[in-house]
């Protein structure tokens, strides 16, 4: 039974040039998403994307943590790089609004104008967003409401008490390893449809048992929805590989 990761990291040090890995991964997972959130590790991404074609799919954003990092130069290199690569890309992120990393004002209102400028970007190229929010839930669901953009993938969504945001909109909320020990991604869990959820790992940063995790860890992932809903591992595998391949167009080898 094999799975999607809709998040994972493969541009990090950890993996970096173990193809070996990857191709052992390929045995286990219908597919990964690489999620590539410095203008760094585009190019080496790309080159991933392209030598596993059909498996690896790419994901390239600006991260909120590194805003400080970040000017109009930078953003202006993004949009070029994105229009040129298009047809390589399945959605940009992560995007979003960091307020744990970053406590100044005025880089939590650079933030916002790069989260906007962004989602109008991925708007005009039709392509989704991969939305990173950490102890900025308001600000940030307020943005992407006023945008008013449906394709929308919420990464590692915390934010149970705006429950009623994502159900009122299209939104997409990807469920990760954090859902083995947080009471509120299990709230999330319960109280979402399977047709809106998918499966990551944000490997290798997320956690399992103290140890990294590798993206066939969504089968744990997978596994914990089974139990908090009551369904079987082919419903959650059979629904969330349909939706991740629905939202992100993914064009697989099979």
């Amino acid at each position: 039974m094999k799975m999607i990761d809709v998040h994972c990291h493969l541009e990090h040090e950890k993996f970096r040039n173990n193809k070996q890995l990857i191709q052992s991964l390929k045995n286990e997972l219908k597919a990964v998403i690489t999620s590539s959130p410095h203008p760094k590790d585009f190019k080496y991404s790309l080159q991933l994307r392209k030598a596993f074609e059909r498996f690896v799919f790419l994901c390239v954003g600006l991260h909120p943590e590194y805003i400080q990092e970040f000017s109009e130069e930078t953003f202006d290199f993004f949009e070029d790089f994105v229009k040129g690569n298009k047809d390589e890309i399945v959605s940009i992120g992560e995007i979003g609004l960091d307020y744990f990393w970053v406590k100044d004002e005025e880089l939590r209102e650079k933030q916002k104008w790069f989260f906007e400028k962004l989602i109008e970007l991925a708007k005009s190229i039709d392509k989704p967003v991969t939305v990173h929010i950490r102890d900025a839930y308001e600000d940030a669901l307020e943005i992407l409401e006023k945008v008013d953009y449906q394709k929308v993938h919420l990464h590692m969504f915390g934010g149970d008490k705006f429950l009623d945001k994502v159900l009122s909109n299209e939104w997409k909320v990807s469920v990760g390893p954090i859902l083995l020990r947080s009471k509120k991604h299990k709230k999330i869990v319960k109280n979402l449809s399977l047709e809106r959820i998918m499966l990551e790992t944000d490997s290798p940063w997320m956690k399992i048992d103290g140890k990294e995790s590798l993206p066939n860890d969504v089968k744990i992932v997978a596994e914990k929805i089974c139990e908090i809903k009551k369904l079987s591992l082919e419903e959650v595998e059979k629904e969330t590989d349909k939706n991740a391949t629905s939202f992100f167009k993914l064009e697989l080898s099979y």
